[in-house]
């Protein structure tokens, strides 16, 4: 997405549009109002006295909430202006938009004031895959107000747009006939609501609520005033701290099943929705900082658990759903995600998020309620995901012609390859997938001994997990590399690519100590780690490009867990080089991460070069620095205790978490950067005066 476009989001919904406020969405472009998976406005264009607008500026006031500077004109270079519009607009069950015109000279002024308005009611996969719509159109007016609507068979929906100041209300917009007083003002509120009709009851009903600005910016206040609080020498890392919080707020989904309760949904635009993986994973790095995430996102998991064999969704008992969602395409099963089971990483994950929930939180009543639904997700790995029947996890979707060809995190088309750049068939077993079910045995017996009370069952995952530690540190082990495979094909042989995915399996610690050096070597060597993080391919491999979406470029989160990996086998100043990377990177976004950005050299760019088509908020993008202060700062939960073990890069300076909330009530965390890092590869503060503080 173009940095000239204009974002705020609530949950689900949100709006997309150009720095003047309009709205000119083609097929394929995902600017306009969406909810639920729907876009509700295609255009939304206002003129003055028969003109476009040309922004002056556009204050960013809180994720859900926008403003607009505008003043008549042609673009040229100067402008002289008699008018000037203001545009504010909130989003919340569609959006509230105030409009605002002021008269700068001695003379009144009439103005006609045209807001054109229209909707292509595009399902979200339909604007990512530029298919055509197959229902019908409508559009009236009815007791002054424009109703657009669009039904097929019994999915309808609609957009209701009405005002507060007299307007002539058309089939194609709203026209204001405005006097102006010299130096006077005029302004309307303009509503715009996203709604469903009930099948056979003609029932309107907003698909989600109308925005309350107070009511939003008092529930932001809290969420930050909840969260620790960072004081940090080193600018930068405060200013993404607050970005991470107030962005993760914006991505808080609830679920219809679950009101009033939040997980994150994954990323603007195209994954404004519930994904098991990327809900697991954000869970996870934000446990230190906001636990409830874990809670919720382990809850409504756990009701959406697989509980059949259904080919279309690639469903089986025990399994986690991938991707849910609500638009018309699902509904009428031209695609599975109703929900979408097809990934194989997501269950393991799921006992993994539980396990360290219950370290951080103690929260054992939680873990009692989901002992069924953790227990059948340790039985999914044995079960059902052995398809290669090698005792190793892989996966090959049954649904053909609509689900994921790859079913791992790295789940573009290409993203599985051999040194040579040749793809290997099918069914795949990735590396990481065995550490992750390593992990999950290992943290399942756990739980089965401590909480669940089960000592046998614990007995049988530990012999379990040593058994496929062993059996994987010698099969994919490639000898003469001295790393890790990237996965093992369909006849047992090695898919030989040098991957990001051997830093997950240091973090899920499936790795032999012996061999854990030579997989740092790799991580922090020149051709994965570019100086500003570590590459998802291996500059050198067959398909390696810097900006390949899964086949070199630097994805944050994948970071911030190979630099938690590290620390767990005692590769601190390893851990500290990558976090410095990826944290100098936040600041040239504003502190924002994208998704992935540019694999290129940093001594080659000066600057992490943006990936064209990067999702921004993404939650585990936004997630990253918080995992990477957990990490920094040796963050581990011991019995009802919190460990602090800090390795910090010098240029950082003084840090301090306080108030890290857990079983131990809240603690503070403090620390000062002493690791010399290579110079070439530095982290580059900007220090101030004094320290700085954000919550």
């Amino acid at each position: 997405m173009s940095d000239d476009l204009v974002k705020i989001l609530d949950g689900n919904t949100f709006v997309v549009s150009d720095r003047r406020g309009d709205i000119e969405a083609s097929l394929t472009d995902p600017t306009g109002l969406f909810s639920f998976d729907t876009r509700f406005l295609s255009k939304w264009v206002l003129t003055v006295g028969g003109q476009r607008l040309n922004p002056l500026s556009v204050d960013e006031l809180q994720y859900f909430e926008t403003r607009f500077f505008l003043v008549p004109g042609t673009g040229t270079v100067y402008v002289d202006a008699k008018l000037s519009v203001i545009r504010r607009r909130a989003v919340g069950g569609g959006f509230h938009e105030e409009l605002t015109i002021l008269n700068h000279d001695d003379e009144p002024v009439d103005l006609a004031v045209r807001l054109d308005a229209a909707s292509d009611f595009a399902d979200l996969f339909e604007v990512k895959d530029a298919l055509e719509k197959k229902g019908k159109y409508s559009s009236r007016v009815k007791a002054g107000k424009l109703l657009l609507a669009y039904e097929r068979q019994t999915f309808r929906r609609s957009t209701v747009i009405s005002a507060t100041a007299p307007a002539r209300v058309d089939k194609g917009g709203l026209t204001f006939n405005v006097r102006l007083e010299p130096h006077g003002t005029w302004t309307t509120e303009i509503e715009v609501a996203a709604t469903m009709v009930q099948a056979g009851k003609g029932e309107q009903r907003a698909l989600a609520r109308k925005p309350r600005r107070e009511k939003m910016e008092g529930n932001l206040e809290r969420w930050l005033g909840n969260a620790p609080r960072v004081e940090c020498d080193w600018e930068p890392l405060r200013v993404t701290y607050r970005r991470s919080l107030v962005d993760l707020a914006a991505l808080r989904f609830s679920p219809p099943i679950t009101p009033g309760r939040s997980l994150p949904a994954a990323g603007l635009p195209w994954f404004m929705t519930i994904f098991g993986r990327d809900s697991i994973f954000t869970s996870l790095q934000a446990l230190p900082f906001a636990p409830e995430l874990a809670a919720t996102t382990l809850s409504v998991l756990g009701l959406w658990q697989g509980t059949r064999l259904d080919d279309f969704r690639d469903e089986d008992p025990g399994r986690i759903l991938h991707e849910m969602r609500y638009g018309e395409m699902t509904a009428f099963e031209e695609r599975p995600h109703s929900p979408y089971y097809g990934c194989a990483d997501a269950t393991a994950l799921y006992v993994v998020l539980l396990d360290e929930y219950e370290r951080w939180t103690g929260d054992r009543k939680l873990v009692r309620e989901l002992e069924y639904e953790a227990r059948a997700a340790l039985n999914w790995i044995d079960e059902y995901a052995d398809l290669m029947g090698n005792g190793y996890v892989s996966y090959q979707r049954r649904n053909e012609k609509t689900g994921l060809e790859n079913q791992c995190w790295k789940d573009s088309w290409d993203s599985i390859s051999y040194r040579d750049g040749s793809l290997p068939g099918f069914p795949r077993a990735t590396c990481e997938l065995q550490g992750y079910a390593y992990d999950a045995k290992v943290r399942g017996a756990r739980l089965a001994r401590e909480v669940w009370k089960d000592p046998t069952f614990a007995d049988e995952l530990e012999r379990q997990a040593a058994d496929l530690k062993r059996r994987f540190n010698r099969d994919f082990w490639v000898e003469d590399g001295e790393y890790f495979a990237l996965a093992l094909g369909v006849d047992g042989n090695q898919v030989d690519a040098l991957s990001s995915n051997i830093g997950h399996l240091l973090w899920s610690g499936i790795v032999d100590k012996a061999k854990a050096k030579a997989v740092a070597r790799h991580l922090l060597g020149p051709r994965l780690f570019s100086g500003w993080g570590v590459r998802t391919l291996a500059d050198g491999e067959g398909r390696f490009n810097p900006i390949g979406y899964h086949v070199g470029t630097v994805w944050p989160f994948d970071n911030s867990f190979i630099a938690w990996g590290l620390r767990r086998y005692g590769f601190k100043q390893e851990a500290a080089q990558i976090a410095a990377g990826i944290l100098n990177a936040a600041a040239f976004f504003d502190g924002r991460l994208p998704e992935a950005f540019g694999g290129y050299e940093q001594q080659a760019t000066k600057y992490p070069v943006q990936y064209p088509t990067a999702c921004s908020p993404q939650a585990w993008s936004t997630g990253a620095p918080l995992l990477l202060l957990r990490t920094l700062l040796g963050l581990e939960p011991v019995g009802n205790h919190l460990v602090v073990d800090p390795a910090l890069p010098s240029g950082i300076g003084a840090l301090a978490v306080m108030e890290i909330p857990g079983r131990w009530g809240r603690i503070d965390a403090f620390a000062r950067g002493e690791i010399e890092l290579n110079r070439r590869r530095a982290l580059q503060p900007q220090l101030g005066a004094s320290s700085s503080s954000s919550r």
